[in-house]
């Protein structure tokens, strides 16, 4: 018989339904508060796993996640957000969902058992030994992600994993696991509380340090965000005014030429160089 997976216990709590609601969310909160300390005692692999991946997206590789339900969503969600704030493609960090699109929104029953359609998801996409792959899944056991990681690293793909049990098959598997022991959900297995909390930090550290190192922010700012509404361009002016020094006018001005935030410092700091 199988153990019983961490994030399937029982929960700590009981009798849910007849809590007051500051009853219920001080308790969801107190859960929710050990979930940065677990993070933490993971990030010696979350390192591991971005130092794997970033000589990949250096030399041109991309990035893909996979996963099931929340799983999934978290990774097309974290994917999803990369190029409006770093300017970079579509093309450049992948998420995949089991069910496809549909199952962004609805549930698609049985999606996650099939253990092949993952590699078809990828193979849509040409994944290649250039890229990165990581399999994210609470349970550490979802079919529809380890048939993609046995897949991948078959092909010489580099693979890594987002997992919230101890010893789990994907884990044992990839090549960088990340292993967020997140333990009982408030609700008994509702993985998209603690579970997901967890995947998304790790998910955050994990695009935005690549990011950052792939030189897509220049102090603390983003200087290659897309410019697609007029909260954004105003962020751009604030930039810009406090990098170079320069008025809020003068600051507009190049940004409405060049249309781009790392574009307008050079060319401001290119004027800097040449004026006598």
């Amino acid at each position: 018989m199988n153990q019983r997976k961490n994030t399937e216990s029982p929960s700590h709590y009981d009798g849910l339904e007849n809590k007051s609601v500051i009853q219920l969310i001080t308790d969801i909160n107190k859960e929710d508060q050990t979930i940065a300390q677990i993070v933490k005692g993971s990030l010696p692999q979350i390192e591991k796993l971005i130092s794997a991946a970033l000589p990949k997206m250096k030399a041109g590789g991309r990035l893909f996640y996979i996963g099931a339900g929340t799983s999934g969503r978290l990774g097309i969600l974290d994917a999803s957000e990369i190029p409006p704030t770093y300017g970079v493609g579509d093309n450049i960090v992948i998420g995949l969902i089991a069910g496809g699109d549909t199952a962004i929104r609805k549930a698609v029953e049985f999606a996650e058992d099939d253990t092949l359609q993952a590699w078809k998801d990828l193979s849509a996409f040409n994944i290649n030994e250039q890229d990165f792959l990581v399999g994210i899944a609470a349970s550490g056991e979802t079919p529809y992600v380890l048939g993609g990681i046995r897949a991948a690293k078959a092909k010489g793909i580099g693979t890594g994993c987002i997992v919230c049990n101890p010893g789990s098959t994907i884990a044992k598997e990839v090549d960088y696991p990340v292993e967020l022991t997140t333990g009982p959900e408030f609700v008994t297995g509702s993985t998209r509380m603690k579970a997901g909390t967890a995947q998304k930090m790790a998910l955050n550290m994990i695009s935005t340090s690549l990011m950052i190192r792939l030189g897509k922010v220049k102090g603390n700012k983003m200087i290659e965000m897309q410019l697609s509404n007029n909260k954004l361009w105003n962020r751009a002016v604030v930039m810009l005014t406090q990098e170079l020094g320069i008025t809020n006018e003068n600051a507009l001005a190049l940004i409405k030429k060049h249309r781009s935030i790392k574009k307008a410092i050079k060319a401001f700091e290119s004027i800097k160089t040449i004026s006598p």
